[in-house]
């Protein structure tokens, strides 16, 4: 029921208005304006009185009680009404009644009761309106308090700034007023109240659409809200398209939209005024007649092209002008155009059409006028003439706007403001009148009120109200923001609107029906309310009977003995049940149990008597889809390529007796279904065709993505547990029903009823205490539960059966559910697959983990992926268990564990990969570990994935006697005796590194790719001591039984496996432990552990444990010189003071608190981990994220794949920033900035390219708690974001070339191991986007670039680069051809991509649009060449990796924050305070000095560390020079520079520091590019066929390799490669990939070459490695 409230704006009804407010989430109340103050409840009920009206609106929706909770707060109610209305409004002297107001509220917050009510309305309303309650106000505090606390709810802010009266200056009430509009309604400038015109010239050639609603509405907003005029005016000036059956369609379209225009005109009635201005623009020049061809015409515009009749004399013109008012027939060849500017980049001002000569008669015209204006000429005059003060128009119109203001001007006219708005994009639809004409022609729609079209009699015949679309339209408001929307927003407005005063009916599918036999129950008639929470609505007649029909979804949830209620009936139990063959429930017998007013506990379900005295009705319910099935329709897409042909949906049902009285454009709701509209009323047999009219009805969205609506589908996953439940229960019979087990089924049907009633609660958002109640009673059954199972209830889990399974169940019952559940998963596995909506899976996962613990109930034993079907629970520990057949003891011996661990560990990565609840995952992984410990105890050694178990001795079948020993050495090959020779522990750590490889291509979850990678750790540190060699891909073991010989059982016996494992693990740990910088007694702890672990092992193996990898000799050196540089402290330098204690880096194995003097007068020294705990040749990973660490590069974030660039890093970034920038504008190139956010249609326009991105876009999709209408995508590149703006600038060649460049940052969303700056979610980068005229111009930038960023390598960070083009499968997306430099890091062996440079060609061009005018071929459009180039910051991740060594950071000088680092050294206690003084000022000196040489330069005078620690400090950061002073450098007047490349020590006077040390920071950079060079040079070769290349390769090489560039060659040179290839612990396995084709190859191609696959000729040398 709607209710029509009009109110009087001059004395508007306060009270009434905010009671409307409170109301309106209940009752369905429009609010207009008008005359008078009405409130309309039917054709014959009128309120006037404001009092009355709030009255009736409390009583419509008594759960809010406004009225009062009890008939006592009724009467006070009452009596504050009248006190309001008799002692408040309009009464002089409020100061007796105020005081009687402040005494009732001296101790009470509202009026009546503990809420709001209509009192505290109408006094408050009362108060508000009347003059002198502000200057009282301060002398009443209580009533004061009371009413400026109401005053600041959000119900009396909205109706008291809008609707209270003005006392204000008008322009600042009109200001207050719009801003408490609801929506995104902006100011409308220059705007007066009661002044502004408005106006909606809609074309009478076709219905309108939601598009004409939004503009038509929007601009009845600025009406209403200014209290102006709205002007709908017909634009009739085409004949040929103007038809008077539009006129009157239109007009009533305009009347459904409730939109009453206040004068209604024709542009027409305006055509003798608008000739005379065209003669007006001919006379004085502005205008001229052109003969020129049409098509002529189009190209001259687009041309730039002046006509051959824009100088035509004022007589000519007249004369031609003559010959078109005559339509003769050299008439109709002309046209007037507009004398604006053809150069124009604007081309709506390339002087356009004013006049136009068409024989057609006007339809109201007639023949009179020949020549006839186009809407953009006679629109500005025809809103001049009519007094518009605003034209509202969408942004599309946005090039005319100046257009517009020329003819204003050229005419002298008033000027209206235009202002504009954004049109309305909705998803899957099509507004083009053309378009939907289209439809309609062919027949695909039934006509323009189809209730697919988005016009305005197809979207109200589908069930919109006209409320709801103009609560929509208010939500999207006078935005210019141009999205495209779902249909889903609009139908959730008229959701709101429909639910509060839809009847509830019920109808049950035709096509599954079960009959319900109901023996005692007597057939009846009696009425209930047709809406639950609104009597208003009215009363239904519902018929009981004892035959009655339920859907058939729901009869198979039902088992026998359970209570369901029939919804308007009762509580009923079904007795019994009856099947087909096919499964399908024929019938059903119930009893009633009405006394039982217990509703919580129970299924809730919709039905039908079947009786005589009331027949079913025939009804039809009709879903319908989206005509196109493309969300959006780009201006390339041919719309008749995306018709969803079925998109008409029809389901016979059998109807509710009642809906034979629903009227045509009744809504209603079918429970359990959804909201339907009334489409065709019910006619019975008509005597004409002699059948009856089904009632058919339309299915009305509610903003819910789901399928269409199905009965039975809330409680499906529940009740065919329930039903397998009770199957299984029938199968394996139990001597008696335990009581207890009963009553536990009955609680697990009340809990899932509970459960429910409480979802309902909440999606009716009820009371807060209703559905705290609800859930109390819900935790109080999962009790309940509890106590009566010893398991706590889970969604989804079985129903307690009423009998434990017997153990010895027979194949049969065993398999039954085991194919059930292979089935069920099957479907799940599908549902994922197709994308299907999550409310869908998660009800089959349900019933999955439903049927899965019933087959654990039947069978004893978990379900497992691959197992057979029937057999026995062999792995239950119980006395069946052990004494089972061979079969048991089969699946019981060291093979069949072997093979459960491997299938259930199957199951765990199954369930991980399909990301399946946690819980479902826990419970396999804790099944697994089970597993692995009887694995453990049968063979005592760990699971090992790939390695079958090798000790058998202690298996029953093979040894009865026990056997503690291990197995005696001479053992056959063949049976694996357990000292295992080399050759299979070779390959075991073949089959082990195969295996860590599949997990990482597989990306398995991180944990369980660690075990692997321990398990390989563990099996090299094995095979090293049997073969006294670290292991080797491809070479196997020289001489198998060097050390086997000596001991064979010692190595490989169990305990010493388990040792190994545990000392690894321990070691692991450390290093975790240090590498987290966690507490020093934690790691001391952990050491303790690990050094116990090694004793035990030596105790048990005669022999020290030895890590997989032995420490180099390097370190050895690292100590030696770092003592000697200790040494150089002056006086005695100070001692070590916070030297790192674990600086392996410096000290090779361990490092020592300090060397030199002891430190006097400096106290104990706090021993810290400053140093590197992990060396660069041993473990590239930790050695990694230790010196970007303590070398201040990076912090750790808590977001994953972000970090804090420090300023050490950052100064890096920016002396590449400086150097690049420099010489990219030396090349005309400019630095700009666009926006980092994409919307979609953008984003998505150059498919090939996005789709390389696709996988890594970060989308924003919420603002606040608000779902955007469309997702924004953060910039994963910018080629998207900024060629519309070239599109946009580029018109003719002189606009080119473009050369932009930004420096900014870009976010991939990457799913990989992220890597601090060689793999991030977010970096830093430039990137240059340019546009040139000709493909030489940007190929010869492609190069330019290229070279600037190997300079950015080798002369700024002394990293040699090799330049090259990318290959196909490598360059970037959407382009023709990249150019790339690449680096090398040879301690893993891998190249990194430095930089590249992409020359785009046309392609995006043509996307974008980006063209220009050929001065060489006038007429034709050019497409841009374009490129574009960038760099990241993942260039400092090149440089650490490149130049670091054990001892941290090398920095070279010239991207290094600091060159220099003067450490003053000798300070002891026994220097005096005028030395120490005097060495200070030395310092000071020095690096005055330097910085006037420019050295970038720092003095490190803290005096809390010792000068050790700062040597070990700034060594680890990488400073290129340590410049020692000490006293007795003072006296030699000398220093001493330390180099941090090569630890060379030199003597420098004192007269030549700046000349010394700018020389040798110099030969620093070179030193550290060529030793990267001859690096390189080592680790590069070319070879010829694929034996080389892998041998190399595998030896950690890069290598050119003749190739033929093919894609799938490619895709095969990598696959081949990724064998028997272990990388670092941690990061991708991999195989080769190519780098780039270098413009330099080592090698020259020889005729006829083939590619190293051997099947296609080579094209070219391709380098090709292993690469981040």
């Amino acid at each position: 029921m709607a209710l029509n409230f009009t109110i009087n704006t001059s004395n508007p009804p306060i009270g009434a208005l905010l009671a409307a407010e409170h109301v309106k989430g209940s009752v369905q109340v429009s609010v207009e304006e008008g005359k008078d103050t009405r409130l309309d409840v039917s054709d014959a009920i009128h309120f006037h009185d404001a009092n009355s009206i709030s009255r009736y609106l409390a009583r419509v929706a008594p759960a809010l009680g406004l009225y009062g909770a009890n008939m006592m707060e009724q009467t006070e109610v009452d009596h504050w009404l009248e006190f309001s209305a008799q002692r408040l409004c309009g009464q002089p002297g409020l100061a007796a009644a105020l005081g009687e107001l402040d005494k009732a509220l001296s101790l009470r917050t509202f009026l009546v009761g503990h809420g709001v009510t209509l009192a505290d309305l109408s006094v408050w309303a009362s108060l508000k309106g009347h003059g002198e309650w502000q200057g009282q106000s301060k002398s009443f505090a209580h009533v004061s308090r009371w009413f400026f606390f109401l005053s600041s709810q959000v119900p009396f802010t909205a109706v008291g700034n809008k609707y209270a009266k003005k006392n204000p200056p008008m322009s600042k009430s009109n200001s207050d007023e719009k801003k408490q509009d609801v929506g995104k309604f902006v100011d409308l400038p220059g705007a007066e109240m009661g002044k502004v015109v408005v106006r909606f010239p809609p074309e009478a050639s076709g219905y309108l659409h939601i598009g004409h609603a939004k503009a038509a509405l929007l601009n009845q907003h600025y009406q209403v809200t200014f209290k102006g005029k709205l002007i709908m005016r017909f634009d009739d000036t085409n004949p040929e398209k103007e038809k008077e059956d539009f006129e009157k369609v239109i007009l009533e379209d305009v009347a459904m939209l409730q939109i009453h225009p206040d004068q209604f005109t024709y542009t027409s009635d305006h055509f003798p005024t608008i000739m005379r201005f065209a003669e007006q623009l001919l006379s004085e020049g502005k205008a001229y007649i052109d003969n020129t061809p049409p098509e002529q015409m189009k190209q001259e515009r687009e041309q730039r092209a002046e006509s051959k009749c824009r100088n035509n004399t004022v007589e000519q013109n007249m004369k031609m002008w003559t010959a078109m008012k005559a339509g003769t027939e050299f008439g109709q060849t002309c046209c007037m155009r507009a004398k604006m500017d053809m150069s124009s980049n604007n081309g709506c001002m390339r002087d356009p059409t004013l006049y136009r000569c068409k024989n057609t008669p006007h339809p109201r015209t007639g023949s009179t006028y020949k020549v006839y204006p186009t809407y953009d000429f006679a629109c500005p005059i025809v809103d001049s003439l009519e007094g518009v003060t605003h034209a509202l128009r969408t942004t599309e119109y946005h090039d005319r706007d100046e257009q517009f203001y020329w003819i204003i001007e050229a005419l002298r006219l008033r000027k209206p403001y235009i202002w504009e708005y954004a049109r309305l994009n909705l998803n899957n639809t099509v507004l083009s009148k053309r378009k939907l004409t289209w439809f309609v022609d062919q027949g695909y729609v039934d006509g323009w009120d189809d209730p697919r079209f988005p016009t305005v009699r197809g979207v109200l015949r589908r069930g919109m109200t006209v409320e709801g679309l103009k609560q929509f339209i208010a939500a999207q408001g006078g935005s210019r923001s141009v999205v495209n929307m779902e249909w889903d927003k609009i139908w959730a407005f008229n959701k709101k609107v429909i639910d509060p005063v839809a009847p509830r009916f019920t109808a049950l599918s035709s096509s599954y029906v079960v009959p319900v036999s109901v023996a005692e129950a007597a057939e009846e008639m009696k009425e209930v309310a047709k809406h639950p929470k609104n009597a208003e609505v009215g009363m239904k007649e519902v018929w009981y009977g004892p035959r009655v029909l339920v859907e058939g979804a729901d009869a198979e949830t039902f088992s026998e003995g359970e209570t369901v209620t029939f919804i308007n009936w009762g509580n009923l139990i079904i007795t019994k049940i009856n099947k087909g063959s096919d499964g399908k429930v024929v019938s059903m017998e119930a009893r009633l149990n009405l006394d039982n007013k217990d509703f919580k506990k129970t299924t809730k379900i919709t039905w039908l008597a079947e009786t005589n005295s009331a027949p079913l009705l025939p009804t039809i319910c009709i879903n319908y889809q989206p005509l196109i099935s493309k969300p959006v329709i780009t201006k390339d897409d041919d719309f008749k390529e995306f018709i969803n042909k079925n998109s008409k949906l029809e389901e016979k049902m059998l109807g509710d007796p009642c809906l034979k009285n629903l009227k045509k454009g009744d809504v209603i709701q079918l429970q359990r279904r959804g909201f339907y509209i009334c489409d065709q009323p019910y006619e019975p047999v008509s005597p004409n065709s002699c059948k009856e009219s089904p009632c058919v009805l339309l299915y009305i969205p509610d903003g819910h993505v789901k399928e269409m609506p199905t009965a039975g589908s809330k409680d499906k996953s529940k009740s065919q547990a329930s039903s397998n439940a009770a199957a299984s229960s029938k199968a394996a019979p139990a001597s008696s029903p335990a009581p207890a087990s009963a009553s536990a089924g009955d609680l697990f049907s009340s809990i899932i009823a509970q459960g429910e009633t409480v979802r309902q609660l909440k999606t009716a958002k009820a009371p807060k205490e209703e559905v705290d109640k609800a859930v109390q009673q819900l935790l109080s059954l999962k009790a309940q539960f509890k106590q009566q199972t010893g398991l706590d209830y889970k969604p989804g889990m079985a129903p307690p059966t009423t009998a434990t399974a017997t153990p010895a169940m027979s194949t049969d019952t065993a398999s039954c559910p085991f194919t059930r559940v292979t089935q069920q998963g099957e479907v799940v596995r599908k549902l994922k697959a197709e994308g299907a909506p999550k409310d869908q899976i998660d009800v089959a996962v349900k019933q999955l983990l439903a049927l899965k613990a019933e087959f654990k109930k039947l069978t004893g034993q978990d379900y497992k992926p691959g197992m057979a079907p029937s057999s026995p629970a062999s792995s239950v520990p119980s006395s069946a268990a052990k004494s089972s057949s061979s079969s048991s003891s089969s699946s019981s011996s060291p093979s069949g564990l072997f093979e459960r661990v491997a299938q259930q560990g199957e199951a765990v990565r199954k369930l991980k990969s399909e990301k399946a609840p946690k819980d479902q995952v826990d419970a396999a992984v804790k099944q697994l570990l089970a597993l692995k410990v009887e694995y453990k105890q049968a063979t005592g050694q760990d699971y090992k994935p790939g390695a079958a178990p090798v000790q058998k001795a202690p298996a029953p079948a093979q040894a009865p006697a026990p056997a503690p020993t291990p197995a005696p050495a001479p053992a056959p090959v063949h049976s694996s005796p357990s000292p295992a020779p080399a050759a299979g522990l070779y390959e075991k750590v073949a089959e082990q590194g195969e295996m860590v490889r599949k997990l990482k291509v597989a990306k398995a979850p991180k944990d369980q790719v660690d075990a692997a990678v321990k398990q390989l750790l563990a099996l090299k540190a094995e095979y090293k001591q049997q073969t006294g060699q670290d292991y080797k891909p491809g070479q196997a073991p020289t001489s198998p039984a060097q050390t086997q010989s000596s001991s064979p059982s010692t190595n490989s016996s169990p305990q010493v496996q388990q040792l190994l494992s545990q000392v690894s693990q321990q070691g692991e740990l450390v290093r975790k432990l240090k590498s987290e910088k966690a507490p020093k007694e934690q790691v001391d702890q952990a050491v303790k552990t690990l050094l116990d672990l090694k004793s035990q092992y030596k105790t048990l193996t005669g022999e020290d444990y030895k890590p997989v990898a032995a420490a180099g000799a390097s370190g050895g050196e690292d100590k030696n010189r770092k003592e000697r540089e200790n040494k150089s402290e002056k006086q005695g330098g100070g001692g070590g003071g916070k030297k790192g204690k674990g600086d392996k880096g410096n000290q090779g194995k361990e490092a020592s608190g300090g060397a030199g003097g002891s430190g006097e007068g400096q106290g104990p020294k706090k021993q810290t981990r400053l140093g590197l705990e992990a060396k660069k040749e041993e473990n590239l990973a930790d050695w990694y994220s230790q010196v970007i660490t303590k070398a201040e590069m990076i912090e750790y974030y808590d977001v994953s794949g972000c970090y804090v660039l420090r300023p050490w890093s950052f100064s890096i970034w920016e002396s590449i920033k400086e150097f690049f920038d420099r010489e990219i504008k030396k090349l005309g190139v400019e630095n700009c900035y666009f926006p980092m956010f994409v919307s979609q249609a953008a984003l998505e326009k150059e498919k090939s390219h996005i789709e390389d991105f696709a996988p890594e876009v970060a989308w924003v999709t919420r603002s606040g708690k608000t779902e955007l209408a469309e997702p924004i995508a953060v910039r994963p590149t910018s080629e998207t974001v900024m060629y519309p703006a070239y599109a946009k600038w580029v018109q003719s060649h002189r606009d080119l070339p473009i050369k932009l460049n930004q420096w900014c940052n870009v976010v991939r969303w990457e799913f990989k191991h992220p890597q601090p700056f060689l793999r991030t979610r977010e970096f830093l980068w430039q990137e240059g986007h340019t546009a040139f005229a000709t493909k030489e111009e940007a190929a010869e930038e492609v190069l330019q670039i290229l070279d600037l960023y190997a300079r950015v390598y080798e002369e700024l960070m002394a990293i040699p680069v090799v330049k090259g083009r990318k290959t196909e499968k490598e360059k970037f997306a959407g382009g023709d051809y990249t150019t790339t430099v690449e680096a090398f890091i040879s301690a893993s062996g891998r190249a990194i991509q430095g930089a590249t440079s992409h020359h785009l060609g046309q392609n995006f061009a043509k996307m974008f649009e980006i063209m220009f005018e050929d001065p060489k071929r006038p007429g034709e459009k050019q497409l841009a060449f374009q490129n574009s180039w960038g760099i990241t910051t993942r260039t400092i991740g090149v440089l650490t990796m490149v130049h670091g060594d054990n001892m941290g950071l090398v920095l070279p000088p010239r991207v290094a924050c600091l060159q220099v680092v003067i450490i003053p050294c000798g300070v002891t206690a026994s220097l005096s305070e005028q030395d120490r003084e005097a060495l200070m000022a030395q310092c000071s000196k020095y690096n005055s000095r330097l910085l006037q040489a420019d050295v970038r330069v720092k003095t490190d005078v803290r005096d809390n560390y010792s000068p050790g620690w700062k040597f070990n400090h700034w060594e680890l950061k990488g400073v290129p020079i340590r410049l020692e002073v000490g006293p007795k450098d003072m006296q030699q007047r000398q220093c001493v520079a330390v180099r941090r490349d090569t630890g060379a020590k030199v003597t420098i006077p004192e007269a030549e520091v700046e000349k010394k040390l700018v020389a040798m920071l110099e030969d620093i950079q070179n030193n550290l590019f060529k030793k990267a060079s001859d690096d390189l040079k080592s680790n590069m070769l070319a070879v010829d066929t694929m034996e080389q290349f892998q041998k190399e390769l595998d030896q950690g090489k890069i290598v050119q390799i003749p190739f033929c560039g093919g894609i799938e060659c490619e895709d095969w040179i990598k696959k081949i490669t990724a064998k028997d290839q272990d990388l670092e612990p941690g990061a991708p396995s991999m195989g080769a990939k190519s780098l780039c084709i270098p413009f330099s190859p080592l090698k020259t191609l020889q005729p006829g070459q083939m590619c190293v696959s051997g099947k296609e000729a080579a094209q070219y040398y391709t380098l090709f490695g292993r690469s981040y």
